[in-house]
């Protein structure tokens, strides 16, 4: 089988999804500015030798097949689940902040005495931000994560070590659940929740 080389727009796209796992269709035609679905989906059709594509609903998501990580030196294995809407979610996050050139996933921050793994952490104008995604888990489940957090600020070490406490972002799917975090966070200095339909 005789395999087209890649330009960079293409190239660029396998390394974005190196770095973000699952991208929907429209998430990668906005990142790379596309303009026509039509457009998009020639673009995709082409690489389609690098990458693997599942259907839901009506979106469809891509990530990388074997010849994708090969191409850009990718260890990781994406697994279909159901934590694939919990990235796609968290990559609308990245896509809204401006494409962070520092957005990391599942970082594990700990002040000796208390641990959190963050779904996602960027840098916006100087202040650290903590992304979090609220999609499968219980509010119980979120409510004791935010006492983390709680207990990170009251300890106060991490604070002293960037100089502020971070932001810490939600994203959620219902106003319901939106107006539950942002009670839960009463207490932090600055909490941000959005929703997923606000911000796509």
């Amino acid at each position: 089988m005789l395999i087209q080389p890649l330009n960079n727009r293409q190239e660029q796209i396998l390394l974005l999804l190196k770095k973000l796992d699952f991208m929907t269709r429209d998430q990668i035609r906005y990142y790379f500015s596309l303009k026509s679905i039509r457009n998009a989906n020639r673009v995709l059709k082409d690489m389609s030798d690098y990458l693997s594509v599942i259907r839901d609903g009506r979106r469809s998501i891509y990530y990388l097949n074997k010849l994708g990580r090969e191409y850009v030196d990718c260890e990781k294995v994406r697994k279909v689940s159901s934590n694939v809407q919990h990235t796609i979610m968290r990559n609308e996050l990245y896509l809204y902040y401006e494409y962070p050139s520092d957005w990391e996933n599942e970082i594990k921050v700990s002040d000796g005495q208390t641990t959190v793994v963050v779904d996602a952490m960027f840098t916006k104008l100087h202040t650290t931000h903590f992304v979090e995604v609220d999609n499968l888990q219980t509010m119980a489940e979120n409510r004791l994560k935010i006492e983390n957090y709680k207990a990170l600020h009251a300890n106060g070490a991490l604070e002293q070590q960037l100089g502020h406490f971070p932001t810490l972002v939600w994203l959620t799917t219902t106003e319901f659940r939106r107006l539950q975090l942002k009670k839960a966070c009463e207490g932090l200095p600055v909490a941000k929740v959005f929703t997923y339909d606000e911000i796509r």
